[in-house]
């Protein structure tokens, strides 16, 4: 095959997967689409450097997060819409619970939510993460520990936080 065939290829195969975690880490479904095309061109640019890593997906998936770092140093890009985009629900989420997760986890900082996905997302090791953030281990172990214990303080039932967000039903 072709340069241009196995990027295809690739693209074809893992483009939803870059997707989804780029709007994770952004939360905006624009900003995520600009973060898969930058780096989509930086691998292809390098693909055959690209194809002779230990793992492609490992380092396309470094190319991302450096993508989204470099994304949100834009000066234009400082400024946060508020609008939620649609999304498709993941099963067995209804409407609210959704719309309460994705609250929750733009609420996090950057780098923790950037541990979050790279963690429980891309299902990364403790050492895989950190090197693909360029931050320590421990550095790892503590924003996991501390976004999912925000998580769970903004998701607990009865939080009047999350009880706010959903309008006061509950």
């Amino acid at each position: 095959m072709s340069r241009d065939e196995e990027f295809t290829a690739y693209v074809r195969e893992r483009r939803a997967h870059l997707f989804r975690a780029a709007y994770l880490l952004c939360g905006d479904e624009h900003r995520a689409e600009d973060i898969v095309q930058l780096t989509l061109s930086k691998v292809y640019a390098a693909w055959r450097k690209v194809q002779k890593a230990d793992s492609v997906d490992a380092y396309v998936r470094r190319v991302l997060v450096n993508s989204h770092l470099d994304e949100g140093r834009r000066p234009w890009r400082r400024e946060r819409s508020g609008e939620i985009a649609d999304r498709p629900a993941p099963v067995g989420l209804g409407a609210e619970e959704l719309d309460e997760l994705w609250t929750a986890l733009r609420s996090l900082p950057a780098g923790q939510r950037r541990v979050v996905v790279l963690r429980h997302y891309w299902g990364l090791s403790v050492e895989e993460t950190a090197a693909d953030l360029g931050v320590s281990s421990g550095t790892v172990k503590s924003q996991t520990s501390e976004a999912l214990a925000n998580l769970r303080r903004t998701l607990r039932p009865g939080n009047a936080d999350s009880d706010a967000a959903r309008g006061g039903r509950r």
